[in-house]
């Protein structure tokens, strides 16, 4: 699924964070629990370097515990990353992330050195609750709606740590369009960047080979359906969204796994593991080097056919 989103100020973002990074000593980088692979920005990846990057798992609540555990595990052991998972409504941990960033540079944690750090994250994400936790007063626009953020700002945090606040930003192409899909899922992208009834068979699908047995606890199933369009179709039934002459009014009933999904109604639920995204990121890579391929046999074939062209008579 390709996702036709990327505003000028994210464009206009992604420069700005450029500019500033030869004076940051560390990237924090706000993931979504349920999602920590495909609500990563590639692009920090780029352009970070070899600068110490704290990893957060925001929206906890929502997601698996177990497999927010196997999450934190795997990406501890990457190089120069540390982890860490936090809920929407215990503020607590969060306000141990400036001691965690003066640990990672040690050769600033004293008077009168100032430690600058940038906080990146895709939009709807939590960044700005987080940062208005961190500062103990609302210095970020909060929403419900992904890209509430606009522009930059520079905030001062406890013991000459400063923090960049950068806006939520996405990337121009989503290689592995399965994390399009997860994407639109949790929210992080608007409603009218996607089909509705597309990303709730995505999302059946998976919940029908993940969680099956919170599908039947909330909705009751007569019997277990087998496929994503029977699972939808008696999602509707079981809601009672029929229209006249028995026919399931297909798009309600989407629109209901969907919101129960964002709002915790089928508990917490994680839409990505480790093994997972590393099989799709290896088959998503194969497929665009066969389009790269493909595009540049058929530019050779162009010129190749210009070369062979006879040439007209004066």
């Amino acid at each position: 699924m390709a996702i036709n989103w990327f505003p000028g100020h994210m464009h206009k973002a992604q420069k700005e964070i450029k500019e500033i990074l030869p004076q940051i000593d560390v990237v924090i980088e706000v993931c979504d629990a349920r999602l920590p692979f495909s609500s990563e920005n590639p692009m920090i990846t780029e352009i970070r370097g070899d600068k110490p990057l704290i990893k957060i798992l925001n929206k906890s609540d929502l997601a698996d515990p177990s497999m927010t555990q196997v999450w934190l595990d795997y990406l501890q052991a990457q190089q120069n990353v540390k982890a860490i998972a936090l809920t929407t409504d215990n503020s607590g941990q969060a306000k141990l992330i400036p001691e965690l960033i003066r640990k990672l540079v040690p050769h600033k944690d004293e008077p009168g050195k100032q430690i600058n750090a940038v906080i990146m994250g895709i939009p709807n994400v939590g960044k700005s609750t987080l940062i208005n936790t961190l500062v103990g007063k609302t210095k970020a626009k909060v929403g419900n709606e992904p890209a509430v953020t606009k522009g930059q700002q520079r905030i001062r945090l406890d013991d000459g740590v400063y923090l960049y606040d950068t806006p939520g930003m996405l990337w121009p192409k989503i290689v592995n369009e399965n994390s399009g899909y997860r994407l639109a899922v949790t929210s992080a992208v608007k409603d009218t960047a996607y089909d509705h009834d597309e990303i709730a068979c995505f999302a059946a699908e998976y919940l029908l080979e993940a969680y099956p047995q919170r599908l039947q606890e909330r909705y009751k199933f007569d019997q277990m359906p087998e496929r994503e369009i029977d699972c939808i179709e008696a999602i509707g039934r079981a809601r009672a969204c029929v229209k006249s002459g028995g026919m399931v009014d297909f798009h309600k009933a989407s629109t209901i796994l969907i919101n129960e999904i964002r709002d915790k109604t089928l508990g917490p639920l994680t839409f990505e593991s480790p093994e997972m995204v590393e099989a799709e990121q290896i088959h998503f890579a194969e497929l665009e080097a066969q389009k790269v391929a493909a595009r540049e046999a058929k530019k050779a074939a162009r010129g190749r056919g210009r070369k062979n062209k006879p040439k007209k008579r004066r």
